[in-house]
């Protein structure tokens, strides 16, 4: 059985950043235009948390039980490590989007956008057949583009509206933004495991283009957010302090670009994350004040 140490670890600490970036861009964004609410942030952020932990989860489930992480290079697996067995992975996974689930009913109820309830199964089951399924969508390529989607376009975008009732350029720029900055955590992380994923079969989007332009692909991503805060600055000077997460990308694009593998990668994956929260953090207070 699994120790609470164990869980926590499956829970993947490291990926909170993209739950907790777009919620503080959003509502920067929507304080922006003097739409800001405190209850249905917190909510927003509650809804965003317990789905990328039971996306973790059901991600630690469904690679479990189909062998790819019998040989894995990164973080620790509760199934593939054989702590805990697959039924309760599972149902962790579950609860955690039930609950993300109730928190997104209350955001609803609170911002009597009932068309949302569409929106909120939509990232429940993205995050399901994410890996689960009989054909996830994750073991084709289209992995980073989910992320972009979700945890950038929605997570922004639908964190300001329910606050502000409406969208600004600001958000849009920034959504963009935070969506390049997930992906970019997600093709680190699957570049890492090209060699692992080849052999198990799992097609993911570095898998398909290869080591090379894998790479060139992460810097793209990781540079897109400081294009849009200079974007954003023309107009917001504040933005422009968004510059102060650039220094935080140059271990991890040194790595990228200077061709390291397996667990020389995973520093990267984390500082991207954190470089991704320190410019949503500072963003989010320029959109507010700006």
């Amino acid at each position: 059985m699994a120790t609470v140490a164990q869980w926590i670890e499956g829970a993947r600490i490291r990926t909170f950043p993209n739950a907790i970036a777009p919620v503080l861009v959003g509502t920067g964004a929507a304080a922006g235009v003097d739409g800001f609410d405190p209850v249905t942030a917190v909510l927003a952020l509650a809804v965003s948390m317990l789905l990328i932990i039971g996306v973790n989860f059901a991600n630690d489930y469904s690679d479990g039980i189909r062998g790819t992480d019998a040989d894995r290079v990164g973080p620790f697996r509760l199934v593939g490590s054989g702590a805990a067995r697959p039924a309760a992975v599972r149902t962790a996974a579950w609860v955690c989007f039930g609950l993300a689930a109730v928190a997104g009913l209350a955001v609803v109820v609170l911002s009597g956008q009932w068309w949302l309830l569409a929106v909120g199964a939509a990232c429940i089951a993205g995050a399901w057949f994410y890996t689960g399924g009989g054909r996830p969508y994750g073991y084709t390529g289209l992995g980073e583009l989910a992320v972009f989607v979700f945890f950038g376009l929605i997570a922004v975008l639908g964190t300001m509206f329910v606050q502000a009732g409406k969208v600004s350029g600001f958000g849009i720029g920034a959504a963009v933004a935070v969506g390049s900055f997930s992906s970019a955590v997600l093709v680190a992380n699957n570049l890492r495991d090209i060699p692992s994923d080849r052999v198990s079969g799992k097609r993911t989007l570095a898998v398909l283009l290869g080591d090379r332009d894998t790479r060139t692909l992460y810097v793209a991503l990781a540079l897109i957010p400081f294009l849009i805060t200079v974007l954003i600055g023309l107009r917001n000077s504040w933005a422009l302090l968004g510059f102060l997460a650039l220094p935080l990308l140059i271990v991890p694009l040194r790595a990228v670009v200077g061709g390291a593998q397996g667990r020389k990668l995973i520093p990267a994956v984390r500082d991207t994350g954190f470089a991704m929260l320190v410019w949503s953090v500072v963003t989010a207070i320029s959109l507010s004040v700006g």
